[in-house]
């Protein structure tokens, strides 16, 4: 590769790693989010245009700053790899459509997704929506059953007390409704009562239902994703302080605390060899 080329990219990295740049960064995006909620107001038309001028300056400071990190990644062809790269791309692309016309409403929600960006730019929140995007497929599973006890119980409220009240029991779906309305607490009380006047022992009913779900089921929705955010935690630190495992995969605590047994084991080993001789 021509010197001069490498010269430029070495210096685009420098400013790309820079702690400034990534600051002036969050900065933009969060002035961003700021012009987004003061469109909403009615303002005089002075005040509209220096928005909307701002709102260009942002935009073409976003475009600048995705193609420094181009340039300055080292092999073009794996940027878009990274679905942090593509997500932020599509977003600065949608960013260009311009505000007035037919698509001006589109226009607008694409700008209201730059907020978007502040997640790709801060490596904790990255690891927290990586760690929610590893933890779906496991909570998959605990819906499925969760859609399971939803059905069974609606089934059933709806063959029991569907001459109580046919707003809140009618079918089986109008029934989930109303039991997605007990699982987070609203009023559900009201709906108990309504149905322990005519059958006495309804109460049973809602209690199984509310330990099932809002105890057992979302708990083990959120235990989870705390599984996965401590593996990416870990992950994170290891890859933070240069540890690896094999295959170039940050090595687990389990295998760094190994090292270090066996690091004392050598020790003292070589301790003794040396009182030996």
């Amino acid at each position: 590769m021509n010197p001069y080329v490498l010269r430029v990219q070495e210096r685009l990295k420098k400013i790309d790693a820079s702690p400034l740049f990534q600051w002036s960064i969050i900065a933009v995006i969060i002035m961003s989010a700021l012009l987004i909620g003061a469109k909403t107001h009615n303002l005089p038309p002075q005040a509209l245009r220096i928005l909307v001028f701002l709102d260009s300056v942002i935009t073409v400071f976003f475009v600048i700053e995705l193609s420094i990190r181009f340039m300055a990644f080292p092999d073009k062809k794996n940027f878009f790899k990274n679905g942090w790269n593509v997500f932020d791309t599509l977003i600065v692309i949608g960013s260009l459509i311009p505000t007035g016309g037919s698509g001006v409403l589109l226009a607008r929600l694409l700008r209201v997704f730059r907020v978007l960006r502040l997640v790709s730019m801060v490596p904790e929140l990255r690891l927290l929506i990586n760690s929610l995007i590893k933890a779906i497929p496991r909570m998959g599973y605990i819906a499925l059953l969760m859609f399971v006890i939803f059905y069974i119980y609606a089934a059933v409220g709806s063959m029991v007390f569907n001459d109580i009240n046919k707003v809140l029991w009618g079918d089986v779906s109008i029934s989930m409704l109303t039991l997605f309305r007990i699982a987070t607490f609203e009023d559900w009380t009201d709906v108990m009562y309504e149905t322990m006047a005519i059958h006495p022992l309804s109460w049973i009913y809602y209690l199984t239902f509310i330990f099932l779900t809002a105890f057992i089921f979302l708990n083990m929705m959120v235990g989870t994703i705390l599984e996965v955010m401590g593996k990416e935690n870990e992950n994170y630190r290891a890859e933070q302080h240069g540890e690896t495992g094999e295959g170039g995969e940050p090595a687990s605590r389990a295998q760094i605390e190994n090292l270090e047994r066996e690091l004392v084991e050598i020790k003292a080993l070589l301790k003794e060899k040396l009182n030996h001789s």
